[in-house]
């Protein structure tokens, strides 16, 4: 009863749509990585647990749509901690974009975090949290000396028998294997949803991007990177990555960084829309290097 009460608080001026709905409510308003519909669909199939979508009308038409679980915007690691099911999939802190009108003001009363600057006239509710998003820079932004050392990084890297591979070149099995290793070697721990790391990459395998490095014939680096186009913008994640610590020398990492924003640029401006490109929260040195920090909200 008491739960009743508080969802009908929550969704007071939404009304259930279908995913039919929400998917073209993201065609038309845009969204990100974390709220495009092919994603939710799939990820939540993986934790078996179906998405509400919510939409916000005025004078009969719809201006918003939120997908949800629960309290919680859909994929929310606190709901999914709460079913029982933490670190089923990561989608690191991802920038949440959802579709929304500018300006709409539709009052959102479920539980998000790094909700886009994007959707703050689309929303009413939102609360800037202390922490901001990293925002990779276009390579316009980045002085003479830091890509004149990049290239130079690459140069020598390649000098010493490094080969950059595309990503899809490999199967999600594999991926899941190389990825694993080099984030443990890297980190120490664990890789955030181990168990079900192959089936997340096959089930995103046409939204993954980027390439990864060899160095004599072995991975050292890699980055997990997830890809979306929306009519006005690309989104892309920058979930997490791994390196080699014993190849630092070559600084693989850092070229890999390099080559991957290059080529997101490159793919956005050919398109004809900006990109953003998402480091997740604003919490790292070497995020600082990359990234100019923009402000997030919350819910």
């Amino acid at each position: 009863m008491i739960l009743d009460r508080l969802r009908c608080f929550r969704e007071r001026g939404w009304c259930e749509i279908t995913a039919a709905d929400y998917a073209a409510a993201w065609q038309r308003f845009g969204g990100s990585v974390a709220t495009h519909p092919e994603v939710l669909a799939r990820l939540a199939g993986l934790a078996e647990m179906p998405v509400r979508y919510l939409g916000w009308e005025r004078g009969g038409e719809l201006l918003a749509a939120i997908p949800t679980w629960g309290r919680y915007i859909a994929l929310s690691k606190d709901a999914l901690k709460r079913a029982g099911k933490r670190g089923l999939f990561d989608l690191g802190n991802a920038e949440l974009i959802l579709p929304a009108a500018e300006g709409a003001q539709a009052p959102l009363r479920h539980r998000a975090r790094y909700v886009s600057v994007l959707n703050a006239s689309g929303f009413a509710s939102l609360r800037e949290q202390p922490e901001g998003l990293a925002l990779a820079r276009e390579p316009e932004e980045y002085g003479k000396k830091f890509r004149y050392n990049q290239r130079r990084e690459q140069r020598l890297l390649e000098e010493a028998g490094g080969v950059i591979r595309p990503m899809l070149e490999l199967s999600p099995a594999e991926q899941a294997a190389i990825y694993t290793e080099l984030f443990e070697r890297r980190w120490g721990f664990a890789v955030p949803g181990k168990g079900h790391l192959a089936e997340v990459f096959a089930l995103l395998r046409e939204f993954m991007t980027g390439s990864l490095i060899y160095l004599d014939g072995t991975p050292v680096a890699i980055q997990i990177l997830y890809r979306v186009e929306a009519p006005r913008w690309v989104s892309l994640e920058y979930i997490n990555g791994g390196v080699d610590p014993q190849q630092r020398a070559f600084s693989p990492g850092s070229v890999l960084s390099f080559v991957n924003t290059q080529a997101a640029w490159a793919e956005a401006r050919a398109l004809g829309k900006p990109l953003r490109y998402s480091f997740g929260r604003a919490d790292r040195e070497y995020k600082d290097r990359w990234c100019h920090r923009v402000p997030v909200y919350q819910v």
